[in-house]
């Protein structure tokens, strides 16, 4: 693929992302504002009780509706940050990895880190969704605990190529001082 597609891929992929991260942002506060309890609350909780409170506060059918909603909404999230991350890795390569061996190889696999924060994500919020229509138990809410860190690990990692590949395409674009002696 080319350089340019590339970057106009990611560019792309990464303000979907961050629209759709809007979109739950702004639909969580609303739960939250409304019940005590948002959908992103559930991410801290590792025990069912946590669980049976945030269900007590969305009884109302439409809590009910805008959490199940959220949770929904975050399954078309997880492949936008996923590709927006690894894009940034395959940018973030080939800015400041050019040549073959091992860096550009470390690389290679980074791309791959946010991909497994998003099965970790879909993870966490099916075990979620389990507890909270089939009743919670101590031991899903510990999975689904050990999911959410799992899927914050990786989307640090996913954070920092981000970073990486902004530095990666102003490293590109900027004129070189040899180009601009020309």
């Amino acid at each position: 693929m080319r350089l340019s597609t590339l970057i106009r891929l990611w560019i792309w992929v990464t303000l979907m992302s961050i629209a759709a991260l809007v979109v739950l942002g702004v639909m969580d506060s609303r739960l939250k504002a409304a019940t005590g309890f948002g959908v992103v609350d559930l991410q801290g909780m590792s025990d069912a009780m946590g669980y049976k409170r945030a269900l007590a506060a969305w009884i109302a059918r439409e809590h009910a509706v805008a959490a199940g909603f959220s949770l929904g909404f975050d399954y078309l999230f997880m492949p936008l940050y996923a590709m927006s991350f690894y894009f940034s890795a395959m940018i973030a390569r080939e800015a400041f990895t050019p040549k073959k061996g091992t860096y550009r190889r470390a690389m290679d696999y980074l791309g791959y880190v946010p991909f497994f924060g998003a099965i970790a994500d879909a993870g966490e919020n099916a075990f979620e969704y389990s507890m909270l229509t089939g009743g919670a138990t101590d031991g899903t809410a510990q999975a689904a605990f050990l999911a959410s860190n799992i899927k914050w690990t990786c989307a640090y990692v996913g954070i920092a190529l981000l970073l990486a590949a902004i530095a990666g395409v102003i490293k590109l674009w900027w004129p070189k001082a040899e180009d601009a002696n020309s």
